[in-house]
């Protein structure tokens, strides 16, 4: 067998942050690549050790386009982001980063070279524990809530300020040099009714933190509505209506189902706030069919999730066959963000890479051993060989860590 073919697949999890999961994969001659993904790292885990190993071990790690292709078509899970998918998705970044330190080029080289010369951000206004321990399972209720007169844990606790002050907060991004920012004012209405109304009090409420922000900068910050995927038609509508009056760039992720595309071109005809779907989503065909149907004017994909960086460039190419714009989520743990900035660096279409400053400043920098370089709004473009980052040696020896080998 060749030197480059895999010998030993490691997976890693800490209980302090049960969502993620980082794949090890070694190869004969000693070069190591790192993945990663999030939700349900426990399952993930399971289908990697149970059901890929034995075929992967052995296989040549340059033949990426196989592995990819045959990772992504279980014969159940496919074209979905369950854990076969989140899986094979942690495999691929892996690949790929052993494929930029095999040559000793970053991945977005690999991909086919830079389109820019540096990367758009916007900042998603989470806080420092934002989405840490939300399960796959009714995460609009799990995620982090912001109890009344609470104050921030510290100075970018931006969940709390958008909440609080969303005026001065805008401030302060803009003073740091960004000029867009994502905020979820709206989700608390949606508890205890599914998602289906939102009342008149609530929408004004919600209304409140977009208009302090155009009150304290006007036009100099756009901002994105974040809608979590959790609300019926009607109630979505309501929203998206009120939202033209603040010009929001986009509301992302409007609907409970954002593969539903009858209702998502309905939703799209009643209102002129762009719509922005769906880093939920998995697949080249799912995102074929919901770009052809007319759903979303912006396309928002996650690396982890949606297959890997293989199947993500395929659908940014599709996105980009029908002059839409794309926009590689963050939110999750730092290699996928590493691998979205990839993408984003490669892809013409690329408008955007999220980013959580809050995550940046804080327990991103525990657990590897780089991170994006923000500057004035921009990320640069990342100069090390393969993703970007490892992982910090310390991790695996923590007292919460599960490490689990297949060799």
């Amino acid at each position: 067998m060749p030197v480059t073919e895999i010998k030993k697949i490691t997976t890693i999890r800490i209980k302090e942050r049960p969502n993620i999961l980082w794949v090890e994969l070694e190869t004969a001659d000693g070069l190591v690549g790192l993945g990663e993904t999030w939700r349900g790292a426990s399952a993930v885990e399971s289908v990697i050790h149970d059901e890929i190993a034995p075929w992967l071990l052995g296989r040549d790690s340059r033949r990426i386009e196989q592995v990819s292709n045959v990772l992504l078509n279980p014969y159940v899970g496919f074209h979905s982001a369950g854990a076969e998918v989140r899986a094979a998705s942690a495999i691929d970044i892996a690949l790929w980063d052993i494929f930029g330190k095999r040559h000793s080029i970053p991945v977005y080289e690999a991909l086919g070279g830079a389109s820019r010369d540096r990367v758009r951000v916007y900042n998603t206004c989470s806080g420092y524990s934002f989405n840490a321990k939300s399960s796959s399972y009714d995460t609009a209720v799990s995620r982090r809530a912001i109890k009344s007169g609470e104050k921030p844990a510290g100075p970018y606790d931006d969940q709390v300020a958008f909440m609080t002050d969303a005026g001065k907060l805008a401030e302060s991004l803009l003073a740091e040099g960004y000029t867009a920012m994502k905020i979820w004012p709206f989700d608390t209405a949606a508890a205890g009714n599914y998602g289906c109304d939102i009342s008149g009090e609530a929408l004004e409420r919600g209304m409140d933190a977009f208009r302090k922000i155009r009150a304290a900068v006007g036009n100099r910050m756009e901002i994105m509505c974040e809608m979590h995927s959790i609300w019926k038609l009607p109630a979505a509508l309501k929203i998206c209506r009120a939202l033209e009056e603040v010009g929001v760039f986009w509301a992302e992720d409007c609907l409970c189902k954002m593969d539903d595309m009858q209702a998502l071109r309905e939703l799209r005809s009643k209102t002129s706030t762009p719509i922005c779907g769906s880093e939920t989503i998995s697949g080249m065909t799912s995102f074929r069919q919901l770009i052809s149907a007319g759903a979303w004017d912006y396309v928002m994909l996650d690396t982890g999730w949606c297959g890997g960086l293989s199947e993500a460039r395929k659908i940014a190419a599709l996105a980009d066959s029908f002059c839409k714009p794309i926009a590689p989520h963050d939110c999750t743990g730092p290699i996928q963000l590493w691998a979205g900035l990839q993408l984003a660096a490669h892809a013409s279409n690329a408008l955007f890479q999220e980013v959580v400053r809050a995550n940046l400043a804080s327990w991103y920098r525990e657990l590897v051993t780089a991170l994006p370089e923000i500057d004035n709004g921009f990320a640069a473009l990342p100069s090390a060989p393969g993703i970007g980052a490892s992982l910090r040696p310390e991790v695996r020896l923590r007292s919460d860590a599960v490490v689990r080998i297949s060799d």
